[in-house]
């Protein structure tokens, strides 16, 4: 007996070991066995819950349709790739090549451009639903005499039911809002869609007059489709063997499964319209207590007013008024008293953070207050001044003529410059003043931070130059500043907004009378300044270390251009100009223009890139590499303005260019006109001999085109042929052909 039960022991053993290695040993199989599976890319809608649609968590795109989509490729050996559609309809998603398959078709239809489609074996029966208002069990006049409403993403759907149930009438609608907006104005008698996605809207607090006809439900298939091809019938036959493989009882627990959730999540209005009473009770509550608070802080607050008005007005540190308790004092002198001259200053130590760093900071607010005390003593009572921050105060005073200034200087600047010496130390104290002069104007419309800002302005002026110790505001160099700003600070909202737009100017040959291309170039019609051309803002963009954002859009733009040209079978070459600040260490320009062709579709000498003498004065090497490599990827690089500037011959000898483009200020500046023919002819033999092409801008009158073309130079651009054009302008000279004069324009 024991002898039985330990072979029967030894033998449940065995079998457990045998087990354990099937149980490892088979995925390991499989994985050996299995072949890599084929990528079925579908494209499904995203807002059908619970067919189609986010999961909240997750963000995936999951559903009944997704499931069982996911379970035919799988029997089919394909792996789903479930990618949302971005087309409004099923028709138009049909011509999209980035999908293989597309979901859900009741039956096959035609594609937006006019392609046949084919659809798959049924996935499962769908059951639509028509929804009214009002009760149950209302009377409706059969399907075909109904007036419906549907979305108008269910447009192939509804060509669906309009075969089904001729004669009925069916209105699309952009949202579920508007479709029910219809139904209550009733423009439709009734809604439709899919029961299953029914079940998930109407859990809409909105909704809740709503009802679903039962009376009138009937089934639709739902399938997968793609267009009639080769590939296409090739797909849906393997897909409806993994239909065929999927079994009813599976299909029923993947849509109990998503039918039984709970997936309708309330947005603020759904919770506004359900709690709406006790909200409002809450906030009258609330406004209640607040009210007992805000009575109670009133009452605080009366008590404290005038300690915290007095430490908002003043420093703390020197005394002082604080740049608050400032602005109130200069509006009211200046009310009080608009027939007096004033003049606002604004002052700042010169380097007063080494008087820090040096002496201590104790030092330095001594030197503080005391400037503040000897500014205080010789200011009367119709004068003020304050600490704007850290070193830097403003003053108003009344003008008394030179004598104001010189007393000033003795008895505030020269002692506070002192300040250190006197006490044996070898620092001598360096004020910067900007004075603003204040302008009948100004009594009219007081504004003190304006006028600071302008005394400011002169303050940095002296204080950048670092000569002399005050400067007198300059109003053109004011104006100058605020049209730096604006054009600065409207870069962005110009490139956005479309203001600042491409033009092109048509390059010509003179000899043959055909366009050969053409340069891009900048307007901007600024929302402030109006019109602005090429020179009101591309040096300020080059100060401001922002001609690269500009640069950018105008590539980019000339590009796609160029790609809509290449498509409607016009291909173009154009010019691009390459700014000096453009060429950094830190940027790769030439990778930069070879991405943007490859991006556009376009060949390298589709795209010409101009470079100027001043590049080459900042950065030789930088410049002499980019143009090298530049070249080696097949764009061509032109040199600009050749021939204006008095590095352009070293310049010609060291960059390797393909083309020059000839400045002929020789020929329209002042001077001796037969000096400028014999200039402008030896250059142009010059560039022959270099091998060299070249073309001639700046062509403005007929004896310039024929000279230049006497001596060998038949490109040419300029106002002579062509002013710059906008793109659609330029697209109709194009068309035309055959260049015009300004005689014939």
């Amino acid at each position: 007996m024991r002898e039985k039960r330990i072979i029967k022991q030894l033998a449940i053993s065995l079998l457990c070991v045998m087990m354990s290695g099937l149980f490892f040993t088979m995925p390991v199989l499989a994985y050996f066995a299995a072949p890599d599976s084929e990528e079925l890319v579908v494209g499904v809608p995203q807002n059908r819950c619970p067919l189609f649609y986010r999961d909240a968590d997750t963000g995936e795109l999951v559903g009944i349709g997704v499931d069982l989509i996911r379970s035919a490729a799988q029997e089919a050996g394909y792996t789903a790739l479930i990618r949302p559609i971005e087309e409004e309809t099923l028709k138009e998603a049909l011509d999209d090549e980035a999908y293989d398959i597309l979901l859900p078709f009741g039956s096959a239809i035609t594609s937006a451009s006019g392609k046949e489609s084919i659809v798959s074996d049924n996935l499962m029966q769908t059951p639509f639903t028509l929804v009214t208002e009002g009760s149950r069990d209302r009377d409706l006049p059969p399907l075909n005499k109904l007036k419906v409403g549907m979305l108008h993403s269910l447009a192939a759907g509804a060509e669906t039911v309009r075969g089904l149930y001729p004669g009925i009438e069916i209105s699309l609608y952009d949202n579920m809002d508007k479709c029910v907006q219809a139904l209550r104005k009733g423009e439709v008698d009734a809604l439709l869609h899919n029961s299953y996605v029914w079940s998930y809207i109407l859990q809409k607090p909105a909704y809740s007059d709503l009802t679903v006809q039962p009376q009138a439900m009937f089934s639709m298939d739902f399938r997968a489709g793609t267009l009639d091809t080769p590939k296409g019938r090739e797909r849906i036959e393997r897909l409806n063997e993994g239909i065929a493989a999927i079994s009813d009882p599976f299909r029923q627990a993947v849509i109990l499964d998503y039918t039984s959730r709970k997936l309708y999540r309330y947005d603020f209005s759904d919770y506004l319209r359900t709690y709406g009473l006790i909200i409002a009770f809450c906030i009258l509550l609330l406004l209640l207590i607040a009210g007992i608070a805000i009575q109670r802080v009133h009452f605080i607050r009366k008590a404290h007013e005038q300690r915290l008005q007095q430490m908002m007005d003043h420093d703390p540190k020197t005394g002082l008024l604080s740049i608050n308790g400032f602005r109130k004092r200069v509006e009211k002198l200046l009310r009080e008293h608009p027939d007096l001259p004033y003049f606002l200053s604004y002052n700042n130590i010169r380097d007063f953070k080494f008087i820090n760093d040096s002496l201590g900071r104790d030092a330095g607010d001594e030197l503080l207050r005391f400037w503040a005390r000897v500014s205080m003593e010789n200011l009367s009572e119709e004068e003020a001044v304050g600490r704007v921050e850290g070193d830097h105060f403003a003053t108003l005073r009344h003008i008394k003529g030179e004598e104001t200034m010189r007393q000033d200087v003795q008895n505030v600047l020269t002692p506070v410059q002192n300040f250190f010496l006197n006490q044996g130390k070898p620092n001598r104290v360096q004020i910067c003043s900007g004075i603003y002069v204040v302008s009948p104007e100004d009594f009219k419309q007081i504004d003190v931070d304006h006028m600071l800002d302008l005394a400011r302005v002169a303050e940095k002026r002296i204080r950048d130059s670092r000569k002399g110790s005050y400067e007198f505001y300059n109003p053109e160099q004011w104006e100058k500043g605020k049209r730096i700003a604006e054009i600065i600070n409207y870069l962005p909202a110009g490139i956005q907004s479309g203001d600042i737009q491409v033009w092109y100017q048509p390059q010509v040959n003179y000899e043959t009378g055909e366009i050969t291309g053409a340069e891009a170039l900048c307007r901007w019609e600024h929302v402030k300044l109006g019109w602005l051309y090429p020179f009101d803002f591309i040096a300020t963009l080059e100060e401001a270390g922002l001609i690269f954002d500009l640069d950018r859009f105008v590539w980019e733009t000339v590009c796609k251009d160029l790609k809509r040209w290449n498509e409607n079978g016009s291909k173009r070459t154009v010019s691009v100009n390459l700014s000096r600040d453009d060429i950094r260490e830190d940027r790769d320009l030439p990778g930069y223009f070879q991405n943007l062709i490859r991006s556009y579709d376009l060949t390298p000498e589709q795209l010409h890139i101009e470079i100027t003498e001043t590049a080459y004065v900042e950065k030789q090497e930088l410049l002499i590499e980019t143009t090298e490599r530049l070249r080696s990827m097949g764009f061509q690089v032109e040199m600009d303005d050749f021939g204006s500037g008095y590095s352009s011959l070293h310049m010609l000898k060291e960059v390797p260019v393909d083309r020059i483009k000839l400045d002929l200020h020789f020929l329209t500046a002042s001077g001796d006109p037969e000096k400028s023919r014999t200039i402008v002819s030896c250059m142009v033999q010059m560039i022959r001999l270099l091998g060299m092409e070249m073309i001639a801008e700046g062509v403005e009158t007929a004896e310039q085109a024929d000279f230049l073309k006497s001596k060998g130079c038949s490109e040419m651009q300029g106002y002579y042929f062509y002013k710059p054009l906008p793109v659609q302008e330029f697209e109709r000279v194009m068309g035309e052909g055959n260049i015009a004069t300004s005689e014939k324009r």
